[in-house]
């Protein structure tokens, strides 16, 4: 079996990039519009490039300040970039969907490093980073969509119970169908990763079904938050108007 997954030889990972250069290129013909995207996967080659120097440092470092530190930036950016759907009101929901984030993520994260796979170290980097970023991603998103169709359906004048109801089922389509999916559509990264490094398909299999319970855990609960929170915020909204 293979001890690791071999390295791509920068030639071939230009290769790679082709597809999207041709997606940039429609974009470009047909909508006159494709900066946005070609910005996109210029930013994605950087952000990638600089974090395995970032990542490779803090493995070597080994300090849980260091992956704390970390952590707290990803909450920190997630919360703002869950909000981009609802920008008139993105400052001002910034702590709830942080809250809503940290709730969600925080709390998975801490029951498969610590209960799960008992890490030793509890803070061990190569581990709780990468587990940290899937989990925060995915509670990130639930929390945008929720925001997003919560917003929309207050402006239709819906009720707080009507207007929570869409928003927290729209929130968890794109995990729900992942759920669906894996498996017979698609092979999640780190089964796939796994799978490439030479370990057993029913030993990456378990370590899929536990990642995929837990994405789902924390995108359903921060989503739940988040809505909570927001009845709070109504309910501040409607005092302050009959004062």
């Amino acid at each position: 079996m293979l001890a690791a997954v071999p390295p791509i030889p920068l030639p071939q990972l230009v290769v790679a990039l082709l597809p999207a250069v041709v997606v940039v290129v429609f974009l470009f013909r047909w909508t006159n519009d494709g900066r946005r995207a070609a910005y996109a996967v210029l930013r994605m080659l950087v952000q990638l490039v600089l974090v395995g120097y970032v990542l490779s440092t803090i493995f070597e470092l080994h300090r849980a300040t260091l992956v704390l530190v970390v952590l707290a930036g990803m909450l920190a950016a997630a919360s703002w970039i869950a909000l981009g759907p609802v920008e008139g009101v993105r400052k001002a929901n910034y702590l709830r969907a942080l809250a809503a984030i940290a709730a969600g993520g925080v709390s998975t994260l801490l029951l498969v490093t610590q209960a799960v796979l008992d890490l030793d170290p509890w803070f061990a980097p190569r581990y709780v980073i990468p587990l940290a970023g899937m989990t925060f991603a995915n509670a990130m998103n639930s929390v945008s969509l929720a925001a997003e169709r919560f917003e929309a359906e207050r402006v239709k004048q819906a009720s707080y119970a009507e207007a929570r109801q869409i928003a927290f089922r729209a929130s968890l389509i794109p995990v729900i169908n992942s759920l669906f999916a894996v498996g017979l559509v698609s092979f999640p990264g780190m089964m796939t990763g796994q799978i490439l490094s030479g370990v057993s398909p029913l030993i990456a299999a378990r370590y899929q079904i536990m990642v995929m319970s837990m994405v789902f855990g924390a995108s359903g609960i921060a989503s739940a938050c988040y809505l909570r929170l927001a009845a709070e915020n109504d309910e501040r909204l409607e005092l302050a108007t009959k004062n």
